[in-house]
């Protein structure tokens, strides 16, 4: 007897030859409060916000080869209250992602993938996050001005 789930997975190739498709995970397979869970999804999640912040480095850029006024309405904004919380989240997600990356490289080098370490290197990295954007933070704010 066919299992009814199996329909979701069979498809057809151009040449009409039935195939199985792998079933792809979703957020309702993964569990939020495991740490291999959480890091894979806010790595993805890292990367989005950082290659959307490009789009605030064009503004940014645009900006400053346009003219005086542009640039200061960008300026304006970057800080307003809202343009320092885009800038902070930047910040963590650009420090977050590089650290999740370097993960990877070890990973794809064959190393760290028993749990206990998969757990200790995925605290690294959020710990990390956290102290790298606060130095960056505090780093900026001496200099800024």
């Amino acid at each position: 007897m066919s299992d009814p789930r199996d329909a979701g997975m069979i498809g057809r190739r151009t040449d009409g030859k039935i195939v199985h498709r792998p079933l792809s995970p979703h957020l309702q397979a993964y569990d939020m409060m495991q740490m291999t869970s959480f890091t894979s999804i806010a790595h993805r999640m890292a990367g989005c916000a950082w290659a959307a912040g490009t789009l605030l480095l064009a503004w940014w850029l645009m900006a400053a080869a346009t003219s005086d006024v542009a640039f200061a309405r960008v300026q304006w904004f970057m800080s307003s209250f809202l343009g320092i919380l885009v800038l902070f989240g930047l910040t963590l997600a650009a420090w977050y992602h590089t650290l999740a990356g370097l993960r990877h490289l070890v990973w794809d080098a064959g190393y760290g993938f028993d749990i206990p370490t998969v757990y200790k290197t995925g605290r690294a990295v959020l710990i990390g996050t956290i102290v790298l954007t606060v130095l960056t933070w505090l780093f900026a704010i001496a200099f800024w001005g």
